[in-house]
C-alpha cells in the first residue's frame, strides 16, 4: 500500500474517537489503507493501560478516561494537535520499536523546520527541548496494526499539566510551539507535521477524506444538542 488516508477533524470528545480508532482496527483487512487522523480534544486526561491513579494529582474539572493505549498519564486539550496512526505495521514489515522511532523522527524533523532543536529520549518515549517534553507518544498494536498516536503542544494552556505527573514523570517540564516563540498556527504545524510523517512512513501520497465519518457525525451533533 503506497498511500494513507488523510482525516482532518475539527475538536471532538477523546472517547468517541478511541473507541472509532478500536472499531476501525478490528474490521480493516489487508487491503485497507492506512490512516491519520488529525485533531483537536477539549480538555482530558487519559490514563494508559499502566497507568497509575496517583499520578493524577488533581484533575478538578477535568474528566479522566481509562484507555488502552501503552504509557502513564497524558493531557489532551485545546491548542494541541493529536494525530492518530492507525496503520499496518505488519504490512510495512516494521516492529513497536520502529514505529516508535520513526514518529519521534517525524516531529524532530517538523520542529527543525521552526529552527526548533529536539530529541527524543530512548528512555521515555516522546520528543524533548532542553529537557522539556513538547511532544508525547502513546500506542496500542493489535494483530500488527497500531492506533492511538502523538500529541504536540501548540499553544495548550500548559498550567493544566500540572494536575497530573506528565507520563509518571514527577515535575517533568512541559513546552510548547508558542512558549518557544515559534509558529502555533493549528493548519500549517499539522500539514507539516502531516508531511514527515508521509516521509518516514514512505507513503507516495497522501489523500484527504471527502466524507465525514459516521460516527464524527453522531458526536459532532450531540455536541451540538448539549450547547
Amino acid at each position: 500500500m503506497t498511500h494513507a488516508l488523510i482525516r482532518r477533524f475539527d475538536r471532538v470528545d477523546y472517547s468517541p474517537c478511541w473507541q472509532a480508532m478500536k472499531a476501525f482496527t478490528d474490521q480493516r483487512t489487508g487491503d485497507t489503507p492506512d490512516e491519520l487522523w488529525a485533531l483537536e480534544h477539549p480538555a482530558v486526561f487519559t490514563l494508559g493501560q499502566a497507568g497509575k491513579p496517583e499520578h493524577v494529582l488533581n484533575p478538578g474539572p477535568i474528566p479522566v478516561v481509562n484507555s488502552d493505549r501503552g504509557g502513564q498519564v497524558t493531557y489532551h486539550g485545546p491548542g494541541q494537535t493529536v494525530i492518530y496512526l492507525l496503520i499496518d505495521i505488519g504490512r510495512l514489515g516494521i516492529g513497536s520499536r520502529e514505529l516508535v522511532s520513526r514518529i519521534e523522527q517525524a516531529i524532530v524533523a517538523m520542529l527543525a523546520e521552526r529552527n526548533i532543536h529536539a530529541a527524543a529520549n530512548p528512555d521515555a518515549p516522546g520528543v524533548y527541548v532542553d529537557g522539556a517534553k513538547i511532544a508525547s507518544l502513546g500506542l496500542r498494536i493489535r494483530h500488527g496494526r497500531s492506533y492511538h498516536g502523538l500529541s504536540l503542544n501548540r499553544d495548550v494552556n500548559l498550567a493544566d499539566f500540572q494536575r497530573i505527573n506528565p507520563c509518571g514523570y514527577a515535575g517533568q517540564p512541559i513546552t510548547s510551539l508558542a512558549l518557544l516563540g515559534a509558529d502555533a498556527d493549528r493548519q500549517r504545524c499539522e500539514q507539516a507535521l502531516l508531511a514527515q510523517l508521509q516521509k518516514q512512513f514512505h507513503y507516495t501520497e497522501l489523500r484527504d477524506a471527502i466524507a465525514l465519518p459516521d460516527w464524527y457525525n453522531d458526536a459532532h451533533t450531540d455536541q451540538t444538542e448539549m450547547l
